[in-house]
């Protein structure tokens, strides 16, 4: 029989899966308590949640969310980094403390509503972000109406200069 607080760590877990928009799984083994504490900070910053679960309660709550099998990924001490909002800018986050903690790394993860191993969350990781994405996207859709109105402006823009030039010779005669 479970334990209430079992039962409760599992619905916690649930919970955060559902309300998330992806799942980071890492390997934590090697970090000493301040560089843990420094992950913690810095995921937090990033509008993330990184907690440690047991494994088995883990998979608990993935099979009666009828989740993909993670079982792969769920093997020794595993980091859960929970994305509310953009998996991207976190992943970049994740990959950034990656390198600079070479102990540190990805296990796989759930994206979207699509499992992705390791290389596919350094991936992730390499793509810019949504803001950067919509910025790009913009300066695409503005560049033609940019263009027209260069195209427009050219002809007053040249009779202004003729009219400035015949304007400068006269003054000079």
């Amino acid at each position: 029989m479970p334990t209430n607080e079992k039962q409760q760590q599992v619905a916690e877990i649930k919970e955060r899966l559902t309300g998330s928009s992806g799942l980071i799984m890492a390997d934590y083994r090697g970090l000493t308590v301040k560089e843990m504490r420094q992950l913690r900070t810095s995921v937090r910053d990033m509008g993330a949640v990184i907690t440690v679960y047991k494994n088995s309660l883990a998979q608990i709550a993935i099979r009666e969310l009828d989740m993909p099998n993670m079982d792969e990924y769920l093997e020794g001490p595993t980091a859960f980094v929970f994305t509310p909002e953009d998996p991207v800018a976190t992943a970049k986050g994740l990959l950034a403390f990656a390198k600079e903690h070479k102990v540190f790394s990805f296990k796989g993860g759930y994206i979207d509503g699509q499992l992705v191993d390791a290389e596919a969350v350094k991936a992730i990781a390499s793509l810019p972000s949504r803001e950067e994405l919509i910025a790009k996207l913009m300066g695409t859709m503005l560049n033609p109406l940019r263009n027209f109105m260069a195209m427009a402006n050219a002809p007053a823009g040249a009779f202004a200069r003729a009219v400035q030039a015949v304007a400068d010779q006269k003054a000079a005669a």
